[in-house]
């Protein structure tokens, strides 16, 4: 009798035979009468980067992060940037054989502050992820989830709860996008986004890819922003980030700057304090400015900081205002 996995929105219902039939994410399985991942202790790659590559600005600055992901997404994003792992459910990827115990021993060995699941969807590879950041937790080291958010009411305190920080990919705020691009529906991100900025435990950031003509009018970042500011309140670090033709989406092109500049400004209006641009040089919208002073505290140029002006306080130096984070003395 097929079983339903409850891990995410999709509830996909799966029969357990010899060939290894998954839910619609490619990856969860059934296997002596329980849904599980297809492989765990395993990953693509592993790699160093820094912790705004993430991206999250607000989280240790200027520490480096050890990113590791699987295979597999419960979206089919047209628009993936990752597709060749992300969409894929060739276990044959999975070349790299590492325990939680390895990865969180080479963080310490690498310097590194956190931890990321991220380059595939980490929901679906979820008991790996937790299981991982509760020894990292033990040694002293940060658990990042980088996700789409697409999770069940069930699992959403499981998974998230276990975790120092997020980043919420918010792929549009039209439900018909989700549908007709990701294979999803916009609401569940929605809830969890709510969740996390109700959980103090849990730094977040949103990140929304601006799509030439798809997801990137006027009416539709003024929505997003004014649903950010109602919901997660004006200190939620919102990146938006420039598409360039990938997967099923090679046909449009590129995200004009001139876009992300014009983004950033209608969510600066609406009220958020902390709006950055990404995947184009623009220094301008990667520093973090004083939102009293309006002095720049951290000034970047993509994933490199050159200037530091938050003390121990995590205060502008340049006249005392609290600036929000985690870590923000780190540097």
């Amino acid at each position: 009798m097929p079983l339903v996995c409850r891990r995410c929105p999709n509830y996909c219902s799966i029969a357990e035979n010899e060939t290894g039939n998954t839910g619609i994410c490619r990856f969860r399985t059934v296997r002596s009468g329980k849904v599980v991942p297809a492989r765990s202790n395993c990953c693509t790659g592993l790699a160093v980067d820094p912790i705004e590559k993430k991206p999250l600005n607000h989280f240790f600055p200027a520490s480096k992060v050890l990113s590791f992901g699987l295979i597999g997404c419960n979206f089919f994003c047209k628009f993936c940037q990752n597709w060749s792992t992300a969409q894929s459910g060739d276990l044959r990827l999975l070349s790299c054989e590492v325990s939680p115990e390895f990865i969180v021993q080479k963080a310490k060995e690498l310097n590194c502050k956190s931890i990321a699941f991220t380059y595939n969807e980490p929901i679906i590879w979820a008991e790996y992820a937790v299981e991982t950041a509760k020894i990292a937790q033990q040694a002293g080291v940060k658990s990042v989830a980088v996700s789409n958010g697409y999770i069940s009411d069930e699992d959403r305190s499981w998974f998230f709860g276990a975790m120092d920080a997020a980043n919420i990919d918010i792929k549009s705020f039209s439900n018909d996008f989700y549908k007709t691009y990701c294979g999803g529906k916009l609401q569940p991100v929605l809830d969890t986004v709510k969740y996390l900025a109700d959980n103090p435990k849990v730094h977040l950031e949103i990140t929304t890819l601006l799509i030439p003509a798809l997801n990137d009018s006027d009416a539709e970042i003024d929505a997003l922003s004014k649903w950010l500011v109602r919901n997660t309140g004006y200190e939620t670090p919102l990146h938006f980030s420039a598409f360039y033709p990938a997967n099923r989406l090679k046909d449009v092109p590129p995200t004009p700057p001139s876009t992300l500049f014009r983004a950033r400004e209608i969510a600066r209006n609406n009220g958020l304090k902390y709006v950055y641009t990404g995947n184009i040089d623009d220094a301008a919208g990667q520093t973090t400015y004083c939102p009293q002073c309006n002095q720049a505290v951290v000034v970047r140029c993509r994933y490199r900081i050159d200037e530091y002006h938050i003390d121990e306080e995590s205060c502008c130096k340049f006249c005392g205002q609290s600036i929000s984070g985690a870590g923000l003395l780190y540097f």
